[in-house]
């Protein structure tokens, strides 16, 4: 679904992070530096990042009009 706010496990605020985080990866940066640079250091916040899936595209088929 959508990225969340917080991380879950200590609080930190992360969701306006992500948009950053994914124009990064898609200029070719590797994860370790794009999490860097945005100072994300704790590895429970790094995680969010790493094992978050976009699953909008397959939700929306089933969604009720």
């Amino acid at each position: 679904m959508e990225f969340p706010v917080r991380c879950f496990t200590c609080g930190k605020v992360i969701g306006h992070m992500y948009e950053k985080y994914k124009k990064m990866l898609e200029e070719g940066k590797p994860p370790k530096e794009a999490m860097d640079e945005l100072g994300v250091i704790r590895y429970c916040c790094r995680r969010m990042f790493i094992t978050h899936v976009e699953l909008e595209d397959e939700v929306i088929k089933y969604r009720k009009m």
